[in-house]
């Protein structure tokens, strides 16, 4: 009998808001912290299991089509 312990971490993003600072501003600033940490990138990912091969083949492609765009912008 095996027994599957699950461990979860999650990341409590904090962000201090400076007396007389605009909340509007306080909240950009978590949000863009949040983009940062990629909390719903990770989540979304371990939805379902991605084989080692399926993401590096992936990742290979992204760099790709990101250097074909960076070629375009210098033939301009």
């Amino acid at each position: 009998m095996t027994v599957r312990v699950e461990q979860r971490f999650y990341l409590m993003i904090i962000i201090s808001v400076k007396e007389g600072e605009n909340i509007e501003r306080a909240l950009k600033r978590y949000k863009r912290k949040h983009r940062n940490v990629k909390t719903i990138q990770n989540l979304r990912d371990n939805q379902q299991f991605t084989k080692k091969s399926v993401r590096r083949r992936r990742e290979i492609q992204k760099a790709q089509y990101i250097q074909r765009l960076r070629d375009q912008q210098e033939d301009y």
